[in-house]
C-alpha cells in the first residue's frame, strides 16, 4: 500500500505493530493533511496530557532574595509519539520535553538534577551562569545527582539540554526543555503558551520520521488550542530539532511581533518564523478574528508528519 500526503492514519501503516510502525522509513511515515482537525486526528495522548507542557507557571514580579526551585530525574522512558509508533526514550521527569523551569530575572535558581537512567547525563542551561554551574564537565553518572544554582539572567525565553556526548544523542533521544527567564518587571498580562518544537528518528537511520510541537504528533490538531480574541497570545518558542538544519511555525489569518530570544523590546512583524536547533523566541498575537486558525511548519514535510495544530479563537 502507498501512502500519500493527503491519505488519513487511519488506512496507513502507523496502525500497524509497534514493531512494524517503528521501523517506517522517511518517505514512507506521511499519515496527515492539513483538513484533519478535531476527534477524527489520530493523535495519541488524551485532551489534557500536554497541558503541563503548553502552559507556564506565572510570571512573578521581581523580589529581591527570592529562590526558586525545581527538581528534573533523567530516566529511560518509552513513549507513545504517534498513534501506535513508540520511541525509546531519555527523559526530564517522564515527558519529552521536559517540565517547563521559570524564574524572574536575579532570582536564585537552584535545579536538583537526579539521574536515574542508565546513561552519564547533565543538564546545560542557556544564559548567564559560573563556569561550574555549565552541564560540560560536571557529568552525573546513573543513580547519582548535582545540584544548580545560580541567579537567573538575563530574561528571555531560553532552554535546557543535556550536554553529554555524543551531544546529538542526548538531545534526539529527549533531553530538553523550555527555560523562561522573566523581566524584573513582569510582561503585560496575556495568554501565555510554550512550543518546544523536535523530531524523532524511530528507525535510526539519522532522519527524522516524525516531528511534533510538545512531542506528540497531530496532537493540537485533534485538540485545538482555545484562545481569546480579546487577549494577546504570547508563544515561549523554542526548536530542539535534531538531524534537520532549520525548523519553522507559520500562522494562518493572521500576524505575530516576534521578539528574538525575548530579551529586548525588538521585533520583526510577520506571520513565519525560521528557527535553527537551539534558537529561540517569543510570539506574541493579537488575532484579528474569531475562528480556527491553522499553525504548523512550512516545511510541508513536516507538517505531513506532525508537525501541525489549531487555535480556536472566541470572544
Amino acid at each position: 500500500m502507498t501512502v500519500g500526503p493527503l491519505c488519513s492514519l487511519a488506512s496507513s501503516p502507523l496502525l500497524a505493530s509497534n514493531r512494524e510502525a517503528t521501523h517506517l522509513g522517511h518517505e514512507h511515515a506521511v499519515g496527515g493533511h492539513a483538513a484533519m482537525i478535531g476527534d477524527a486526528v489520530p493523535a495519541p495522548g488524551g485532551p489534557h496530557d500536554l497541558d503541563e507542557l503548553l502552559l507556564p507557571p506565572a510570571a512573578l514580579p521581581h523580589e529581591p532574595g527570592r529562590v526558586r526551585e525545581y527538581t528534573l530525574v533523567a530516566s529511560d522512558k518509552q513513549i507513545e509519539v504517534a498513534k501506535g509508533v513508540t520511541f525509546n526514550a531519555w527523559t526530564y521527569n517522564g515527558t519529552v520535553p521536559g517540565p517547563i523551569i521559570r524564574a524572574t530575572e536575579d532570582d536564585l535558581l537552584r535545579v536538583h538534577f537526579v539521574n536515574a537512567g542508565s546513561h552519564p547525563h547533565t543538564i546545560h542551561f542557556h544564559g548567564i551562569h559560573p563556569a561550574n554551574m555549565d552541564g560540560v564537565f560536571e557529568v552525573v553518572e546513573p543513580d547519582e545527582s548535582l545540584t544548580y544554582e545560580f541567579p537567573a539572567r538575563p530574561y528571555g525565553m531560553h532552554l535546557y539540554h543535556c550536554h553529554a556526548t555524543p551531544l546529538k544523542k542526548h538531545i534526539h533521544k529527549g533531553l530538553y526543555g523550555a527555560f523562561i527567564i522573566d523581566p524584573p518587571k513582569p510582561r503585560p498580562p496575556a495568554q501565555e503558551l510554550v512550543m518546544v518544537l523536535n523530531g524523532y528518528d524511530t528507525d535510526g537511520d539519522g532522519d527524522n520520521n516524525f516531528y511534533t510541537v510538545n512531542g506528540l504528533t497531530f496532537y493540537y490538531a485533534k485538540y485545538p488550542i482555545t484562545v481569546s480574541r480579546s487577549q494577546t497570545v504570547r508563544i515561549y518558542l523554542a526548536n530542539l530539532t535534531e538531524f534537520d538544519f532549520i525548523n519553522s511555525l507559520h500562522l494562518h489569518g493572521d500576524f505575530f511581533r516576534y521578539y528574538p530570544t525575548g530579551s529586548s523590546d525588538r521585533f520583526e512583524y510577520t506571520d513565519t518564523v525560521m528557527l535553527c536547533q537551539g534558537e529561540r523566541g517569543i510570539l506574541e498575537i493579537d488575532f484579528a478574528n474569531t475562528g480556527t486558525f491553522m499553525f504548523h511548519a512550512h516545511q510541508s514535510e513536516f507538517t505531513e508528519l506532525g508537525w501541525m495544530g489549531f487555535f480556536n479563537v472566541v470572544d
